[in-house]
């Protein structure tokens, strides 16, 4: 009887590169590098600029306590942006309002010399000022005092003496004059108009500020 040949035990190959799961494999691995690479570099070109921390106005001195820092991935664009690395100017007054939040553009910042506002308090009835915040846009209109008191109500008729001017600081008091019932706001008015605005004052004239369409405003309670 013959004997049935014996099975011979398969040899184990190595892998070789022609092996095109081993090369499936690298691939995987190498595009997986790839993407982390780029994943760290994009991460380290984030650039430092400033952002609002708090609702910036015209005329208001650039401190530590109104910005704050925010890591961005602007490219190109973050050079139209106040760096962190280039710090605080030492004379820097905002020139146009920044709301909270927002990056704080360059062309936003400048020397005080620049700014074209000065701040003006007037006194307003506490009904007009009840709405505002810093930062709201308002139109001012104001009442001058008849010439001739015994005819009638002892004001003109309100006409629009300011358009669009920011609210700076509103009193923190419970009244002002010689009524309670009324309050002092500090507006940015244009330096061509501050004369004309300060003889208004003297004047003795009703003030009346009305929010443009759009302004930030106190929020119900």
């Amino acid at each position: 009887m013959s004997q049935l040949p014996e099975p011979r035990a398969k040899r184990l190959r190595r892998p070789s590169w022609r092996d095109t799961r081993l090369l499936v494999g690298v691939a995987l691995v190498l595009l997986a590098t790839a993407l982390g690479a780029y994943g760290l570099r994009a991460a380290d070109s984030r650039v430092p600029v400033y952002a609002a921390r708090t609702q910036l106005v015209a005329g208001q001195r650039l401190t530590p306590e109104s910005l704050q820092r925010v890591d961005v991935q602007l490219s190109d664009v973050s050079a139209g942006y106040l760096p962190v690395a280039d710090g605080l100017p030492s004379d820097g007054y905002v020139l146009r309002e920044v709301r909270s939040g927002e990056l704080v553009p360059r062309a936003a910042v400048g020397s005080g010399a620049e700014v074209a506002v000065s701040p003006l308090s007037i006194v307003v009835d506490q009904a007009s000022a009840g709405a505002l915040v810093v930062g709201s846009t308002v139109d001012v209109y104001a009442s001058t005092p008849k010439a001739d008191k015994s005819s009638g109500s002892g004001y003109d008729a309100p006409r629009a003496v300011l358009e669009s001017v920011q609210v700076a600081r509103l009193s923190s008091g419970s009244g002002f004059g010689s009524s309670s019932r009324s309050s002092a706001v500090q507006v940015l008015v244009p330096r061509e108009h501050i004369a004309a605005l300060i003889t208004l004052v003297d004047s003795e004239a009703h003030f009346t500020l009305v929010p443009v369409p759009g302004s930030a405003l106190r929020e119900a309670s």
